[in-house]
């Protein structure tokens, strides 16, 4: 058994997401795999401070900062990540001794992949040295660049979980997360054999929530409930030719971010939308129903076939106008918000819960990703090892367990 601490900040920037996630071995194969537990334990969110907030998005929007800048700002999210870790602890009344390890994917700074890119290279940062000095805990971090080095896209990485976890014969389902930038995973499953695809669709709530900063003057920082959105008029000229944008019509895998959804090309849509007499409900709802409809193309053009099931989850599902767009969009398929009900894992800790299983299994020397989702050449471990006072212990923990059960996981399983 052991506890792993998974912890990540999105695009959005929001705040911290933590969860502490229970790992059991629970029965070994012949073929030497195992079926591994999870239990939840504890999970919650700690929000960024604002002037950390912009500071981030500052750096990420202008795509430029002094070595100086990017060296503190590295310290200053490794600090912030241990002070979340500190207060987590203290809400869910937890010790030192309830977490075994730490898995921080930290936060992205910059993602470069696409084709025009000399080298593919991706940073983020939250320095794990810090986290490790300051809780005492072995640190697993910079978790995206072990798959991009065998040719993948390093993202989107919610696809392990999401494979491991939910494949059930005879089902196609996708779990749809809409964070800051809209990403998938398709997975089929027959005769016991598993098949799955996994790509990032485009902006999600970047775009939104920049517009809703923008008329708001900085009091709201999202669209709440979609009212803004229910209140306007999509405009049809507009929205058709956002979606003229290149990535969208890239083939798969692939991944984005910021580096082209950003406050700036966001802003430049906010300036042509006033130039075409649209208010500021005309706008964001425009830009919602570019993410429905980026969405459902992104399904239309790389699936064939019916899907079952979609089960979505992040903030974007919490927005009505979304997720009505999505069900008028694809008739004959079910589309739901992901609950603890029907996946057995709370929606709002699941990315952070992945990163915990991705933390796990780079500790045991096992692969964290799926090739045919992010695009790499084999299967490779996830993760830098920033070693704590723990780590001969975890080691020989990791020795003995790999010895009783095998070292490779095929399967895994919620438990309450």
């Amino acid at each position: 058994m052991m506890r792993v601490l998974g912890m990540n900040s999105g695009t959005s920037v929001d705040g911290i997401d933590l969860a502490l996630v229970e790992f059991s071995q629970l029965e070994r194969k012949e073929n030497g795999t195992t079926k591994l537990g999870l239990k939840m334990i504890a999970h919650s969110e700690v929000v960024h401070k604002h002037e950390l907030k912009m500071q981030i998005l500052d750096m990420i929007n202008e795509g430029t900062a002094s070595l100086k800048e990017l060296t503190q700002l590295n310290f200053k999210v490794g600090h912030a990540f241990a002070d979340a870790i500190e207060e987590f602890m203290k809400r869910h009344n937890l010790t030192s001794a309830d977490i075994d390890l730490i898995a921080s994917h930290g936060q992205t700074i910059w993602h470069q992949v696409d084709a025009s890119s000399e080298v593919k290279s991706t940073f983020q940062n939250g320095e794990s040295s810090i986290i490790m000095a300051r809780l005492g805990k072995t640190v697993v971090s910079d978790m995206r660049v072990a798959d991009m080095a065998f040719g993948g896209q390093g993202a989107p990485l919610t696809s392990f979980l999401d494979v491991v976890l939910f494949a059930e014969e005879g089902k196609t389902r996708a779990f749809q997360n809409l964070g800051g930038i809209s990403n998938t995973t398709i997975i089929s499953m027959k005769d016991g054999v598993v098949e799955s695809v996994a790509f990032d669709q485009g902006p999600a709530n970047v775009l939104i929530d920049c517009a809703v900063r923008h008329f708001t003057n900085e009091q709201s920082q999202f669209d709440r409930d979609g009212e803004l959105a229910k209140r306007g008029k999509v405009n049809r000229e507009l929205l058709d030719s956002l979606l003229e944008h290149e990535y969208y019509k890239e083939s798969i895998p692939k991944t984005t971010g910021r580096e082209l959804f950003s406050d700036i090309y966001a802003a430049e849509i906010i300036k042509r939308g006033e130039g075409m007499g649209l208010s500021s409900e005309d706008i964001v709802a425009t830009l919602t129903h570019l993410t429905v409809e980026s969405i459902v193309r992104s399904y239309k053009d790389f699936h064939e076939g019916t899907i079952d099931e979609i089960l979505v989850h992040g903030g974007g599902a919490f927005n009505p106008v979304i997720m009505k767009g999505l069900e008028d969009g694809l008739p004959g398929t079910a589309v739901s918000r992901l609950t603890t009900e029907n996946t057995g894992l709370p929606a709002d800790c699941k990315e952070a819960a992945m990163f915990a299983l991705v933390g796990y299994e780079c500790i045991n020397g096992r692969p964290g990703q799926i090739p045919s989702c992010t695009g790499a050449s084999q299967h490779v471990p996830l993760g830098k090892i920033t070693p704590g006072p723990n780590y001969l212990d975890l080691i020989k923990r990791v020795v003995e367990s790999n010895v009783q059960h095998g070292d490779k996981t095929t399967q895994l399983q919620v438990l309450q």
